[in-house]
């Protein structure tokens, strides 16, 4: 499956660079770039692309803004993973809570890259789980009661997948932890996905963290 990339960036040598480095594979090419968040729903509207890599701070509008423009403005929207110089930086936690599906940090090596826009695309496994509990723990308020997710009426299975899930299991590693078939785990994971209105696991991982349902201590 080929798998088609937007760059955003307001740096030109960073976008040449990634461009480089996703062009380089067989599988993975740039369809479109652009230099702020306030150009980004007009290239992805015309490229229609897989994965869009996604600057979080641009001088006019931001990765944040930019992620919930597409969010909101594309059905089906494309999977936003945000760059960012700094890993506690408050506007990734606020970006992944806008929708984005992970991120990278700039001085990412290039395999990693790679690696990180396929498992974004594929969308069955969790990037960097400990990072965004770590995210969730900077930014979520200390509970002494958890709170759970009793409204969202999950069953007993879907919150077995969600906590198997906030610990970064693939499907496939959901289903050998639970002795069930890959399939029937899809269909939990959709299922929860749907009731909590998460766009996609990271989305109901963060909820998880937020309610208090998965500690994050």
């Amino acid at each position: 499956m080929e798998i088609s990339v937007v760059v955003v960036d307001d740096e030109p040598l960073i976008r040449s660079g990634l461009r480089a480095i996703i062009n380089a594979e067989p599988d993975l090419t740039v369809v479109g770039e652009a230099g702020d968040g306030a150009e980004v729903l007009g290239v992805v509207r015309r490229t229609r692309p897989d994965v869009v890599l996604m600057d979080v701070r641009m001088p006019a509008v931001d990765g944040i803004q930019a992620t919930r423009l597409l969010l909101d403005g594309l059905d089906p929207a494309p999977r936003v993973l945000v760059v960012t110089t700094f890993e506690n930086d408050d506007y990734v936690y606020d970006a992944l809570r806008a929708g984005a599906s992970g991120f990278l940090l700039k001085r990412t090596p290039p395999d990693d890259i790679i690696a990180a826009i396929r498992t974004v695309a594929g969308s069955e496994s969790l990037l960097f789980p400990e990072a965004i509990r770590a995210l969730a723990l900077a930014h979520v308020a200390d509970q002494d009661q958890p709170t759970g997710l009793h409204e969202f009426q999950l069953t007993d299975r879907e919150q077995e997948v969600l906590r198997l899930m906030a610990r970064g299991l693939s499907n496939a590693e959901i289903a050998t932890e639970l002795i069930l078939g890959v399939q029937t785990i899809k269909t939990h994971v959709a299922n929860l996905l749907a009731k909590l209105g998460a766009r996609d696991r990271t989305q109901a991982v963060i909820q998880a963290y937020e309610s208090g349902f998965v500690p994050l201590r």
